[in-house]
């Protein structure tokens, strides 16, 4: 079983307003779960208008430590940026896997977006009626979604996707040098050299660039 988990929050620093999940077993997406949280600060602005989740919503709502249990009881939590989740959210008890990265290593060169993966990829699935992008059960709807077709395309199983969780991502584009700015699975297909020769002759590098040059250079290979 995997948990898909996502969650609304006050702004970029954290404040969970509301959680969600999802599971997927046997193939089917089940089991849906959401509450909304009372914050330990104010919802900013910015967050309000992106999830519409409004101070007098959450109130008189319980505080996170005490709907969380019941979203235990999976040995894999799935959220799209699981960096942010993983980091919000009280210490779970399983293993964090990251469909953003999963996405960034089986299609490079694509906005990886949870929405921007669902149209690009024409993903298929039914949201629960009277929410909305931004929500965190809608979201996790579209995650389950993304997840059965990584599932599908990878043949990964869940282990192994944690082990590509704890990779660098891929670099989407060029970050220096003349392609900078470029795509780099599109340099990758017409100037491959380049990418050879960055991997033999530069001293340094992030392990971002160096997780990238090897799994395109591996992929020429292959």
């Amino acid at each position: 079983m995997l948990r898909i988990i996502d969650t609304e929050t006050c702004g970029l620093q954290g404040g969970v307003v509301e959680v969600a999940s999802v599971d997927i077993i046997d193939g089917q997406i089940v089991n849906p779960m959401s509450d909304l949280v009372r914050p330990d600060r104010p919802i900013s602005q910015q967050a309000m208008a992106i999830h519409k989740i409004t101070e007098s919503m959450v109130a008189d709502k319980p505080w996170i430590e005490e709907v969380l249990p019941r979203y235990y009881g999976s040995d894999y939590y799935v959220a799209h940026n699981a960096s942010f989740d993983s980091r919000v959210l009280p210490e779970m008890p399983g293993s964090w896997i990251c469909s953003m990265k999963l996405a960034r290593r089986l299609w490079p060169g694509i906005k990886y977006s949870n929405m921007g993966l669902y149209h690009s990829l024409k993903l298929q699935v039914q949201t629960p009626s009277g929410l909305h992008q931004h929500r965190a059960l809608y979201d996790c709807y579209i995650t389950a979604a993304l997840m059965l077709r990584i599932m599908e395309v990878s043949g990964w199983d869940p282990e192994q996707m944690v082990d590509v969780t704890g990779r660098p991502a891929l670099l989407a584009e060029m970050p220096f040098g003349k392609y900078r700015g470029q795509s780099v699975a599109t340099i990758a297909e017409r100037d491959p050299g380049y990418l050879r020769w960055m991997w033999n002759n530069l001293t340094t590098m992030t392990p971002e660039l160096r997780g990238t040059l090897k799994h395109y250079l591996d992929r020429q290979q292959s």
